[in-house]
């Protein structure tokens, strides 16, 4: 029997009166919405934003609740985007996709902003009870910026994972935090920066005082990427059910996993709904598939952000998970 914590990687879409509001409040363009100086509007509409989120994820009743990033308009190349050593340059796409971001061009040394445990430390004072922090983990963050300054890039890799540690020093007690990770599917390392993208994932973790879960998505994971991820201490590896089942469940059987994890099995770019049977029914899959295998906690997540997603079908898509059964059978 294992436990099921219903969950989300989190970068909910912004609600329609917000978008209104800040496209009135700094003009048309999307990328100027975050630049670190708001307005006293501002903050009050992206308060108004989080606290919508918070509302909505504890009434639906999911286990764990994000702030909601309503902030990051740059999706998880955010928190370089609002730190001093940062330039944010052109608009680039977001991996391949029809989504953009601010390319953050790092010119100087790093060094924490606390902008994200900001947002938590607001979120917390709605949220009694299991909090989630979400961060972009350090490979994919370091994989969306452009180092003008470190010069090579396992030492950059290593300045971003400080940067990030850093960050979560000034993070209020969390129960979970979920490092995104879709560069590892999309953009692999190569051999030996493998080794080294998961020293740099085990360096955050290790900063966090919350069980940690690498999460993937977009696909899976190539088996000896995955393998070098399996040596971070990380408490549980999240895998995108939805785009790719079959190589997931490979890479599980073939190499083990934690003895938690994460399984992406809402999909977060689709506005078909699912059903809460149909969610437990894509969790036992796994379970059957991957008999060897008996995990202690399971991350029922939607697979990706749901920036992409009308409001209406993302808030559907929360509900859905939130009714799935807190506690299946696996085989």
């Amino acid at each position: 029997m294992s436990e099921v914590v219903t969950t989300t990687p989190g970068l909910y879409p912004l609600p329609d009166w917000a978008k209104d509001d800040l496209s009135d409040l700094k003009g048309h363009q999307k990328a100027d919405l975050i630049d670190g100086t708001e307005s006293e509007e501002i903050e009050d509409a992206y308060e108004r934003v989080r606290s919508e989120y918070v509302d909505h994820q504890q009434s639906a009743g999911l286990d764990r609740i994000v702030e909601g990033q309503g902030r990051w308009d740059d999706m998880i190349a955010h928190p370089l985007a609002v730190a001093d050593a940062v330039e944010t340059r052109g608009i680039v796409r977001y991996y391949d996709n029809n989504n953009f971001y601010r390319e953050p061009v790092v010119t100087d040394d790093l060094a924490a902003t606390g902008d994200v445990a900001a947002e938590l430390d607001a979120a917390s004072e709605q949220v009694d009870s299991g909090l989630q922090a979400v961060l972009p983990g350090p490979y994919s963050l370091a994989d969306l910026a452009t180092d003008e300054h470190y010069g090579d890039d396992g030492a950059f890799l290593d300045a971003v994972a400080d940067f990030l540690a850093d960050e979560i020093d000034a993070f209020p007690d969390v129960e979970t935090l979920f490092l995104l990770e879709p560069s590892l599917v999309e953009n692999p390392p190569e051999d030996g920066e493998d080794e080294r993208a998961s020293e740099a994932i085990d360096a955050v973790a290790a900063a966090a005082d919350a069980e940690v879960v690498a999460h993937t998505y977009w696909g899976a994971l190539d088996e000896k990427v995955y393998a070098h991820l399996m040596d971070a201490d990380v408490d549980a590896i999240g895998f995108d059910f939805v785009a790719n089942h079959e190589d997931n469940v490979y890479n599980i059987s073939e190499y083990g996993t934690k003895d938690d994890v994460a399984l992406g099995v809402v999909d977060g770019q689709n506005t078909l709904v699912e059903e809460p049977e149909t969610i437990a029914e894509r969790i036992e899959w796994v379970g059957d598939n991957t008999p060897s295998t008996d995990f202690e906690t399971i991350y029922a997540t939607i697979n990706t952000e749901t920036f992409y997603l009308p409001v209406n079908k993302y808030e559907a898509k929360l509900d859905a998970l939130a009714a799935v059964n807190k506690e299946v059978m696996l085989a």
